[in-house]
């Protein structure tokens, strides 16, 4: 319901920002994957940045804030180890609303500043290599 949209939105900055670049789309079951399929795709070395998109929806329990900080760790590690720009796009939200707004409201769709910030790391970096 919202992931689809980040994504999507992500995929069309990156079309607008670069013009040809190759995105390849790797689903997870969910969030607590993502940083197992970023790594395998980081140890591929074939890919000037990662973008790693999904949602957790805060219940009633610290399950969805103890995920968020386990995914912020692993994310940032791999960034680090495979010196690959990976873009956190896992959104920790509250509510629907909050869902709604980041993931589907273009004037705060986190899908959008995930891209620009792909694509201006991966210049960044290229540019210092």
């Amino acid at each position: 319901k919202f992931t689809q949209p980040l994504v999507d939105n992500a995929y069309q900055e990156i079309n607008l920002l670069e013009p040809g670049a190759t995105v390849t789309l790797i689903s997870t079951p969910g969030a607590f994957e993502i940083p197992l399929g970023v790594q395998t795709v980081a140890e591929l070395g074939r890919y000037q940045a990662i973008i790693a998109l999904g949602l957790l929806l805060q219940g009633e329990t610290a399950h969805a804030a103890l995920v968020a900080e386990s995914v912020t760790r692993a994310l940032l590690d791999i960034s680090l180890a495979h010196r690959t720009p990976v873009i956190h796009g896992v959104l920790l939200v509250e509510n629907e609303d909050q869902a709604r707004a980041r993931c589907i409201d273009p004037e705060f769709n986190r899908g959008v500043e995930a891209a620009r910030a792909a694509v201006a790391a991966a210049r960044t970096l290229r540019d210092i290599k």
